[in-house]
């Protein structure tokens, strides 16, 4: 991968979010690129495999307080604040 397709990649692995897939690509690529296993990283997050697989492949209907223990976990935060006073938008 040339410098500027691992940029991307990178440019892709955190930011904004919109569907469940988004929050389930963000927290596959912290485990990954903190070397865990998907059992590890679910055991530190009490939860189990199977849910941290699914909530990695976008589940929908995935209980909300769990995917707040994984996030917790695997050290990312969330941030809710109205469109209009995004912090984030470029002026």
């Amino acid at each position: 991968m040339d410098d500027t397709n691992a940029e991307n990649a990178r440019n892709l692995s955190y930011g904004k979010v919109i569907t469940a897939a988004d929050i389930g690509r963000v927290i596959r690529h912290k485990r990954r690129e903190v070397g865990a296993q998907q059992e590890t990283a679910a055991g530190l997050a009490g939860v189990g495999t199977k849910f941290l697989s699914q909530l990695e492949n976008g589940k929908e209907t995935a209980e909300l307080g769990k995917v707040l223990q994984v996030l917790k976990a695997m050290g990312l935060e969330i941030y809710i604040f109205p469109r209009s006073q995004n912090p984030l938008r470029e002026r």
